[in-house]
Formats: C-alpha cells, sequence, structure tokens
C-alpha cells in the first residue's frame, strides 16, 4: 500500500519536538484530516492519544518512539520512512465500550484501547460483584480494584496487575482483580471478546467506585457493563519483524 501523504503528530518533549522537524523537512507534513496515514512520535500514550482522536476514521497509525516506554511503537529512524510505511504490518484491534452507571442516576459511556478499570476511591475496599453474559459469576469481590483490558492493553496495567499477557490475535479478554483480599486465591479469568461484563458496586455509600476507561474516569459509579464494540476498527502499523504479536511474545519470557 502506498502512503503518499503523511500526516506527523508528537509530544512537546524535545526528541519529539526535533523529530517532528526533521522528518516534517524530509517528507512534508499533510493534515490529518488529508492524509493517507498518521505517524506519531512520542511513547505509548501519545500513540493511545492519537488512536482515541482518530477512532472512527479508519486511517492507519505509525508510531516511532520519542518516548519512555513505546511498546506501542517502532523503532526511530529518519531514513526510508514511505519504504518501511509500505511494508508494515497492519494489526486491526476493537475497543472497548464502557457503560457506567453513577448513584444520581446519570449514565456515562466511553471507549478503551487498553482496558476499563473499576477503583476503590477511599481506604475501604471496593465490593464488587461480576457478571458474565448476565450470569453472576461471582457474588462478591473485596479488592481495590479489577479491570478487563483487550489484548493490546494486556501487557500495560493488567499485567501490573498480575494478569495474563494475551496474543493480539487470540480474540479473548482478560478480566483481572486488583489486590484482590477476598478470594484472596482469585487470580482473574479469560473471557472471550464477545463476552459482556457486568459489575454491581455493592455498599457504594460506604465503598465508592470509580471507573476509568482508558484515561476518562466517572467516580462514584453503582452499574458498569463492559463489551467490544466490534464496529469501530483500529488500525495500527508495526515494523515487519517486530510486530506486536513478537512483542507479546517476548515479553512472556523476560525476567
Amino acid at each position: 500500500m502506498k502512503f503518499n501523504r503523511i500526516a506527523f503528530v508528537a509530544t512537546d518533549v524535545p526528541e519529539a519536538q526535533e523529530a517532528l522537524k526533521l522528518l516534517t523537512e524530509r517528507y512534508g507534513n499533510a493534515a490529518p484530516a488529508d492524509a493517507d496515514v498518521i505517524v506519531a512520535l512520542g511513547g505509548d500514550g501519545l500513540m493511545l492519544q492519537t488512536l482515541h482522536k482518530h477512532m472512527h476514521r479508519g486511517i492507519p497509525i505509525y508510531g516511532m518512539n520519542r518516548g519512555s516506554v513505546g511498546f506501542l511503537m517502532n523503532e526511530y529512524r529518519e531514513s526510508d520512512l514511505p519504504l518501511r510505511l509500505e511494508a508494515a504490518d497492519i494489526v486491526r484491534l476493537h475497543p472497548l465500550r464502557m457503560n457506567a452507571t453513577l448513584a444520581n442516576g446519570s449514565e456515562h459511556h466511553a471507549l478503551a484501547i487498553n482496558e476499563v478499570s473499576l477503583l476503590r476511591e477511599t481506604a475501604q475496599a471496593a465490593k464488587i460483584r461480576i457478571f458474565i453474559d448476565d450470569k453472576l459469576r461471582m457474588e462478591e469481590l473485596s479488592c481495590d480494584g479489577v479491570l478487563v483490558a483487550t489484548p493490546a492493553g494486556s501487557t500495560a496495567y493488567n499485567l501490573s496487575a498480575q494478569g495474563p499477557i494475551i496474543p493480539i490475535d487470540a480474540a479473548l479478554l482478560a478480566l483481572t482483580p486488583i489486590s484482590a483480599f477476598r478470594p484472596r486465591r482469585w487470580r482473574g479469568a479469560l473471557l472471550s471478546h464477545r463476552a459482556k461484563v457486568r459489575f454491581e458496586i455493592l455498599e457504594p455509600d460506604k465503598r465508592p467506585v470509580s471507573a476509568v476507561a482508558d484515561h476518562r474516569e466517572f467516580r462514584d459509579v453503582v452499574e458498569v457493563h463492559v463489551e467490544e464494540d466490534p464496529a469501530i476498527d483500529l488500525l495500527m502499523m508495526f515494523d515487519q519483524g517486530h510486530s506486536l504479536d513478537e512483542r507479546i511474545l517476548t515479553e512472556q519470557f523476560l525476567h
């Protein structure tokens, strides 16, 4: 595939701004609305922001690491960018859709590329009831929180919470507790990507909980629904031999 019109976006850090200047001088810089591809210069945070901003356009996004982590990014190089883009593998992902009901009765919706997290707001442990496809699976989880992660997000917060790393094409979601107190030995579950997850907050006045879709937070929730949205395609590009599949596999053998 030819990418003749490249749009560059960058974070404010000096390394990213310098890269933006050099690449713009070399390849031009199309407006994102007119571009064939968007090249994000920064770290994973910028990649997520760019995917969110252009979520409904179906435009491929190629990241080059000018940040700190860069798990979702490719190696930074100024040369041969059009050839790299033509040869890149394109990964198609779908975000999670979160519907949250607050204690005041209002309803809110958000999309998440990495994960939807429920988190306790106070020193009191959260108590959460879990339904999968309208079937009660856990009467009461006492915890700091619980999250549902996509394969792309399985190496982010989910991994820090001791959740499983999921291959990008596995058609699975991770349901992972955060510092579970009861049941103490529960480590979470792997769910079909078609699963519909519902959380009910127990004792919400005494044990308030917030719901976070990537970086968008709603406080004092009483019920949260989470499921994949197959109608939205997210297109991420990776250099051949350095695909997200390969990075996820490599991550599982690190000590």
